[in-house]
């Protein structure tokens, strides 16, 4: 197939993508006002709780066996390596622009985490379903495309969760201490008791004094409650233990195992199991219903989400101060550099025979490191409420240059992987 040819089949899921979005966007409008935005937090709680589990659930079970997973082991490594350069580029955007504390978390969070979900599982089976597709039968890329986007789909929402969440939480965390710190130190010079914590060695809660050096001062901050001894000797058993501990403390479990990972948990557990695979899987299934029950409720997931994201972009046309140095640099990584890495690594890990010889595998490896920013992003915010303004700013604009940036990138790596 020339260019041409493969522009024409790339385009039509763009372009089917920004005619749902644009309705979301015309049902959210203030005329309309059937998308408000109370409407769109229920409705994003019933995909987020119902649709997308049952999307991934079906689509795994279905198409997943433990042959398969023993050929997609590089899909895993792929997405996190898609996260790691991110998260480098987006440091040094961060560095660069000197993007205030409460937007860097943000910042991290968008140049690293694609939509790893939603977006391929639009494009991938229009891409199937165009005539002169170059994966071969509608039938079979469209089984199998599926069963890489809910792959994509799950081990992107596990990463999501417990990277770009924890990110997010950790810059805002450094934004309260700051500020409680502040807090306390006007409140105790204002009631006139600046002149006791001067008093003694080391035992202001707050300020150092003259006889307390900065690290046991750094020491009170972090452990206001404990009694520092720079003589004692802690076990090395019990610090591993308080490491352990704090990691835990840390690490938002519930977070991490969200709807669509416990979806995917299940859709593994039946596709692997021969025993309960018989079972639900197959026209002479004896529990075939209820896999087509989830199916039924996963096949609603694509056009909600892409009619909530519609409506969600709605606030970025009110252009919230960020700066525009900011937003280029995302574009710029997202779009331009990260999809010259994913050439390389890609085209690497099939000289080096590390990849199986699937075309339509390739092209979705290849589709990761081209995707726009993950929509649960603004989730994150929504859930800390702070930066909800600026996220939407960069989600309008990143999902303003998808169409032509996906279009562009998608004929090249068709033309890459055929």
């Amino acid at each position: 197939m020339g260019l041409l040819d493969l522009f024409c089949v790339a385009s039509m899921p763009v372009l089917k993508v920004l005619l749902v979005t644009a309705l979301g966007s015309f049902l959210a409008s203030g005329r309309i006002d059937i998308l408000g935005e109370n409407e769109r937090k229920q409705l994003n709680r019933v995909v987020f709780f119902v649709f997308n589990p049952a999307l991934v659930s079906s689509n795994l079970a279905k198409t997943i066996t433990f042959e398969s997973i023993v050929l997609l082991w590089f899909m895993p490594l792929n997405i996190l390596i898609t996260f790691i350069i991110g998260s480098a580029l987006g440091w040094l955007l961060v560095k660069i622009t000197r993007a205030p504390q409460h937007l860097k978390g943000l910042i991290l969070g968008t140049c690293s985490a694609g939509n790893l979900g939603n977006l391929p599982l639009i494009i991938i089976p229009a891409v199937c379903r165009e005539k002169g597709s170059p994966f071969g039968a509608p039938d079979v890329c469209h089984k199998y495309g599926m069963a890489y986007a809910s792959l994509s789909m799950a081990i992107g929402a596990i990463y999501l969760w417990s990277y770009v969440y924890n990110i997010v939480r950790i810059s805002l965390i450094k934004i309260t201490k700051a500020a409680d710190i502040d807090d306390s130190i006007i409140n105790v010079k204002s009631t006139g008791e600046t002149s006791e914590l001067f008093q003694g060695n080391c035992t202001e809660p707050f300020l150092p004094s003259k006889g307390c050096s900065s690290v046991e001062h750094a020491y009170q901050l972090t452990l206001p409650f404990a009694k520092f001894d720079r003589n004692a000797k802690v076990p090395i058993s019990d610090q591993v233990k308080q490491i352990v501990k704090m990691f835990l403390r840390k690490i938002n479990l519930k977070a991490f195992f969200t709807p669509s990972t416990t979806g995917a948990i299940v859709g593994f557990i039946i596709g692997i199991v021969p025993q309960i695979r018989k079972l639900m899987i197959g026209g002479t299934a004896p529990l075939r219903v209820v896999q087509d029950s989830t199916s039924l409720l996963g096949d609603a997931a694509i056009p909600t989400v892409t009619l909530i994201m519609g409506g969600n972009l709605l606030k970025g046309l009110k252009g919230l101060g960020i700066q525009p140095p900011v937003i280029a640099g995302i574009i710029a990584i997202r779009y331009l550099i990260l999809p010259v890495f994913g050439i390389v690594i890609i085209k690497g890990a099939v000289h080096f025979g590390l990849l199986h010889s699937d075309p339509l595998y390739h092209f979705v490896l290849l589709l990761q490191y081209a995707l726009p920013p993950a929509m649960n992003i603004g989730t994150i915010t929504q859930l800390f409420g702070a930066g909800e303004g600026e996220c939407s700013v960069i989600m309008l604009w990143m999902y303003a240059w998808a169409s032509v940036s996906l279009t562009l990138w998608s004929t090249f790596f068709m033309w890459l992987v055929a």
